[in-house]
């Protein structure tokens, strides 16, 4: 793992000795900063608002306001936060509103330091890392929707593949020499078809039914 740039860190969590252990983590890595800590997403918020933060780790059952509305209210003020859902909880539904709400990555606490070091660069650089549970309880709900959508065209399926690339918009259109508004109107049919509702759900869904082969 190539170390990159100083990333500040916010960790979320209403338990005090998880919040302790998780900035024992941080202090691992020379390129991890604690940018502070929060022990309710309100509080998460409103350090959001008046700190700078790269990455936040959030829980995502917390008393008063959860993660996932506390991730929707972080992204709402348009600074580049990158938020990595840290749960023990991986119901479809949960899995499914995390996303929706903005969040990048969802992992489970029982993650080794590595992996959750890799997230943490992965989530900085725009990546998504999903627990292997998130995972599957993704592929099993779209599994419950109708089997519709994964007639894609030609390009469609470029497009798709460089989604699972990891390519930005702009990417994506520089490298098919085609215009953003264009890429904006293919994933918006690719997303209809595969019922997703966001990146990270059409990837998940184009790998887990092998739409894309790597």
């Amino acid at each position: 793992m190539v170390e990159p740039n100083l990333i500040r860190v916010l960790i979320v969590d209403d338990h005090a000795m998880l919040r302790s252990g998780l900035k024992n983590f941080l202090y691992g890595y020379e390129w991890l900063e604690l940018a502070g800590e929060a022990s309710s997403g309100a509080k998460a918020v409103e350090f959001c608002s008046t700190h700078e933060v790269d990455v936040v780790l959030m829980d995502m059952m917390m008393p008063g306001m959860d993660g996932c509305e506390a991730t929707q209210r972080i992204i709402a003020l348009g600074k580049p936060v990158k938020i990595i859902i840290l749960t023990s909880f991986h119901e479809q539904d949960l899995v499914e509103d995390a996303l929706k709400a903005g969040a990048t990555s969802y992992l489970l606490k029982n993650v080794n330091a590595e992996e959750l070091a890799l997230a943490i660069q992965d989530a900085y650089t725009g990546k998504s890392t999903l627990a292997p549970e998130a995972t599957d309880a993704l592929i099993q709900a779209t599994r419950q929707r109708r089997d519709i959508g994964f007639e894609l065209t030609k390009r469609e399926k470029e497009v798709l593949e460089l989604l699972v690339d990891g390519k930005s918009n702009n990417e994506i259109a520089m490298l098919l020499s085609i215009s953003l508004a264009t890429v904006r109107f293919h994933l918006t049919n690719i997303y209809s078809k595969l019922g997703a509702k966001n990146r990270v759900e059409a990837v998940t869904i184009a790998l887990g039914h092998h739409l894309i082969t790597k």
